[in-house]
């Protein structure tokens, strides 16, 4: 079974450069971004590694954990760190998960159960496990988003969706098209107008069902 916007993120048990892992403790009372890989020493996935190494001081400030999945082993990604560091120019201090069993990318629906690692095998092996998971602190997936081998991801956006899950958790509210922090924010229907009102303050009525009001402090 697939998994879809507010199931409840698969628990598992991992090794990884960080030790074992305990996925639901370890996301404790934050939101967590899980980030999977095909293979180590691929030359796309490095420098999305390097990206989020960069990144750090982004996702904490936001009160977020990465963890990165990779169906190589523990010490292959220490090696594959030094590259990751170098490239990047920053520490690469998340877990990366060891899942030579490919048990996260199944539980995760990122492979076919009958999936398998044959000897000599290439990153097309693993090609779908290219797959991004954003957790809440209720361990439910609150996005996901999943990228072909060719196309690396772009972390901007990755922030700037975090940043609109946030926004809009649990108030009822939510973004525009290409939403930025800061800009207006479109009412839920779930509001009238003098509740809007009362809520947000002024309204910009575009359309009776399309009502922007700044966003909330």
């Amino acid at each position: 079974m697939s998994i879809r916007i507010n199931d409840i993120a698969p628990d598992f048990t991992a090794e990884s450069t960080a030790g074992t892992i305990r996925f639901h403790e370890w996301i404790g009372e934050s939101y967590a971004l899980i980030f999977s890989h095909p293979k180590d020493f691929t030359p796309v996935c490095t420098t999305e590694f390097g990206a989020v190494a960069q990144l750090a001081g982004e996702f904490a400030k936001r009160n977020t954990k990465v963890i990165g999945v990779s169906v190589d082993t523990v010490d292959e990604h220490q090696k594959w760190k030094r590259d990751i560091e170098s490239f990047g120019g920053a520490p690469a201090d998340f877990p990366i998960i060891d899942d030579t069993s490919l048990a996260v990318a199944k539980a995760y629906d990122m492979l076919p159960a009958e999936a398998y690692l044959p000897d000599g095998r290439t990153p097309a092996h693993t090609a779908t496990v290219r797959t991004v998971y954003l957790i809440g602190p209720d361990k439910k997936v609150r996005l996901t988003i999943s990228y072909p081998m060719s196309v690396g991801r772009n972390f901007a956006e990755i922030l700037r969706a975090l940043d609109a899950v946030q926004a809009t958790d649990g108030v009822p509210i939510a973004t525009p098209a290409n939403w930025a922090p800061g800009q207006d924010v479109i009412v839920a229907l779930t509001l009238n107008d003098e509740d809007a009102k009362a809520r947000f303050g002024d309204l910009d009525i575009k359309l009776p069902y399309l009502r922007f009001a700044k966003q909330p402090g």
